[in-house]
């Protein structure tokens, strides 16, 4: 067998960086989310949402690798989120609520910088906001910039 040059290892470190970062990115994102994963969420009580913060692309569209630093502060400052459970009394105000819930489980919301309570898990963070704390409901998170 013949030995690498270094250009072929320079080649191959980078392949096995690249697919490291795929495989980070691949971690608690809503996709995939299975029942593992959900139980071990915590369950929101009385009028709290369960929101998981969207996570940047650890690579830019030109094709440039992010610093982890770089993509941390994005996350914490992201204002978007995916609902992954809401409490039973969500949206049961109908006073507050005449035309029903702002958002249910599966939707991309957006809320406030600061709103909700932050909680680290393994693999990231989420956010439990109240029912009121949502101010719009998104189709795709990409479309907002996530500036720091």
């Amino acid at each position: 067998m013949t030995e690498m040059t270094a250009l072929q290892k320079k080649w191959a470190e980078e392949r096995s960086a690249e697919q490291k970062v795929q495989e980070d990115e691949q971690q608690l994102r809503p996709e995939n989310m299975d029942a593992s994963v959900l139980d071990r969420i915590p369950k929101p009580t009385g009028w709290r949402i369960v929101v998981l913060p969207f996570r940047p692309p650890k690579k830019s569209k030109g094709g440039i690798v992010l610093a982890d630093q770089a993509v941390e502060r994005q996350q914490i400052a992201t204002v978007c989120g995916y609902v992954v459970a809401t409490g039973p009394l969500a949206y049961a105000d109908k006073e507050k609520f005449p035309e029903g819930p702002w958002c249910q489980k599966g939707d991309w919301i957006v809320f406030g910088r600061y709103a909700g309570a932050r909680i680290g898990i393994d693999g990231g963070e989420i956010r439990i906001l109240n029912d009121d704390e949502v101010l719009a409901k998104i189709s795709d998170p990409e479309d907002i910039a996530h500036m720091v």
